[in-house]
């Protein structure tokens, strides 16, 4: 079975889940489950080259607002999966384009999932730009993608136009809001869940798909 991840690599949330699945996968659940990451868009007008982090936070929060401030259930939670969260370290706010273009690219060489983790690490924890070509051919080269096949995607129009197709089918299934783990095409678990909900709600898609 498959399970289609729709994620932005700004979403702290995305973050934990990613490591929440894993955690499951490696249980009996996890047999014979395939995994693909598709393009969700948390601030899809963003300009490509993204944006300052603090003036974007104090437009939308006001003069008050700590870009160092990781809110305390997100915080503890992420704690639960091993992620020491530095939000104090992200200077930027990237649009997050290229790295879903990216994504798309290292589907078919199977480091999609490692690639994932590594850009959520990359801006999560180390506050580097994640819609930075250097630092996405960076991540490219550390999961073992080749360097020129990497830049090469990061303005293939056809990847893009991939990107751009998928961000309208996440659309019209009814994601609203990520992660959302789509199960066989067919069962939707969105949000952030509890392991044990996660492997309840995989099993059930595996009982009725027979």
């Amino acid at each position: 079975m498959r399970i289609d991840i729709y994620s932005d690599l700004v979403c702290p949330w995305c973050f934990i889940g990613k490591r929440r699945l894993d955690r499951v996968l490696l249980g009996p659940v996890g047999e014979d489950i395939q995994l693909q990451w598709k393009p969700y868009q948390l601030y899809p007008n963003l300009p490509l080259e993204g944006v300052e982090r603090a003036p974007h936070l104090r437009s939308r929060y006001g003069d008050a607002a700590d870009p160092a401030h990781v809110p305390s259930r997100i915080a503890s939670e992420a704690a639960q999966e091993g992620i020491e969260l530095n939000f104090g370290a992200m200077e930027r706010l990237p649009n997050t384009q290229l790295g879903h273009r990216l994504m798309t690219y290292a589907l078919p060489f199977g480091v999609q999932h490692e690639l994932a983790d590594l850009l959520f690490r990359y801006y999560f924890v180390e506050g580097r730009d994640v819609g930075d070509v250097a630092t996405l051919l960076g991540a490219a080269q550390a999961v073992g993608l080749d360097a020129n096949g990497s830049a090469s995607a990061l303005q293939d129009e056809t990847i893009a136009a991939q990107v751009k197709s998928e961000l309208a089918e996440a659309a019209d299934a009814g994601v609203g809001g990520v992660p959302c783990f789509m199960l066989a095409g067919t069962f939707a678990l969105p949000g952030v869940q509890t392991p044990e909900v996660m492997v309840q709600f995989i099993e059930r898609a595996k009982a009725r798909l027979g």
